[in-house]
């Protein structure tokens, strides 16, 4: 559950702030920002019901699109309201429906995994291999000061500290963790269409290329001395 959460908000780029402040101005329960930040950080050990609750209508609003919220939240929290235009994915089940409370509770509990598009199995380990691949797919050997414009203006995400990040990733001064790349994948796979229009099937598919490259890097000779 706590990768759920955690996955959720990196994907929108949201603080913990973002959920409750959704569910106070649409009366949809209450929701505490403690209670967000400790479901993100595993140490939620027993949330009311009412927590799942005010999460599954938040989703679902989203769901349905911030087009159909977007008069309400104008006036009653415009700040808001422009956090949201910026990233507002839901999360959806495996067969395309918005999450609800029950199945929730389920992955909080155990008895229910993680949707397909919100796990890619990734390990911290991995993910290391994986950033240093994603330097090398998107910059095709190049320098990054040679294709650092190509890439920034690829890369779709205009939330300044996810900007920064990826940048330092390209760069090789930071690695993403296994989190910070479930939540960046999509957006990934969006500005590898931009860079060079692959015809890859999903971000599914681009991860799978990610790999191929991270192995192929792991395989390289190292430099000579």
């Amino acid at each position: 559950m706590a990768h759920l959460i955690h996955v959720w908000h990196e994907r929108n780029g949201w603080s913990h702030k973002v959920l409750p402040a959704l569910a106070e101005s649409l009366d949809l329960g209450r929701l505490h920002n403690s209670q967000i930040s400790n479901l993100r950080n595993a140490k939620l050990v027993s949330p009311s019901p009412e927590v799942f609750l005010a999460l599954a209508q938040a989703n679902v609003v989203l769901h349905e699109g911030i087009e159909l919220i977007k008069d309400r939240l104008s006036e009653a929290h415009p700040e808001l309201l422009q956090v949201l235009s910026e990233g507002a994915i839901s999360i959806e089940t495996n067969e395309g429906e918005p999450i609800s409370a029950g199945q929730l509770f389920e992955i909080f509990i155990g008895l229910r995994a993680l949707p397909s598009n919100f796990d890619w199995f990734i390990e911290d380990e991995e993910a290391i291999g994986l950033s240093g691949a994603l330097a090398e797919y998107f910059c095709k050997g190049k320098t990054w000061r040679n294709c650092r414009d190509e890439v920034m203006d690829a890369y779709p995400v205009s939330k300044p500290q996810r900007r920064e990040r990826f940048a330092a990733v390209m760069a090789g001064l930071r690695d993403y963790n296994a989190e910070e790349l479930d939540g960046e994948l999509l957006d990934l796979f969006t500005t590898d269409q931009a860079l060079n229009k692959t015809r890859l099937h999903g971000a599914d598919e681009f991860l799978k290329v990610l790999r191929i490259q991270a192995n192929s890097l792991k395989t390289q000779d190292p430099p000579e001395t």
